[in-house]
């Protein structure tokens, strides 16, 4: 069931704060390029979970999430002074890995090959 549309929008809100955030507040050397691809907020606006897509190997991604969950205080006053929210959510953050995943399957696709060249009995 998709979110309904009020918490779609407060979802993009928090998105929008935390992208203009992270670059201006953030000084931990552990955040690197960072890109916030989605943000869903529980039903109560108490949890928010932030998903996000670090450059880098998997160690400059742990430590990216590592910094950004160290930092979680000032980045949730932020959300909570700019939207003026009832109740700030708890930011949780995750590692987007929705582009890795695509890679690895275009891969595989292409190792595969086309179906064209499949014979007719393997189609079915």
């Amino acid at each position: 069931m998709p979110p309904a549309p009020r918490m779609r929008r407060v979802d993009e809100a928090v998105r929008a704060v935390l992208a203009d955030a992270i670059p201006r507040n953030v000084k931990d050397p552990r955040v690197g390029f960072v890109t916030i691809t989605d943000v869903t907020t529980s039903p109560d606006l108490r949890y928010a979970q932030v998903y996000v897509s670090v450059l880098g190997d998997e160690t400059e991604q742990a430590g990216a999430l590592d910094g950004l969950t160290s930092a979680h205080g000032i980045l949730q006053r932020e959300v909570g002074r700019q939207l003026h929210m009832k109740r700030t959510p708890t930011l949780h953050f995750h590692l987007d890995d929705t582009v890795a995943r695509a890679a690895r399957l275009e891969a595989l696709i292409e190792v595969i090959g086309p179906l064209e060249d499949l014979p007719e009995d393997e189609l079915s």
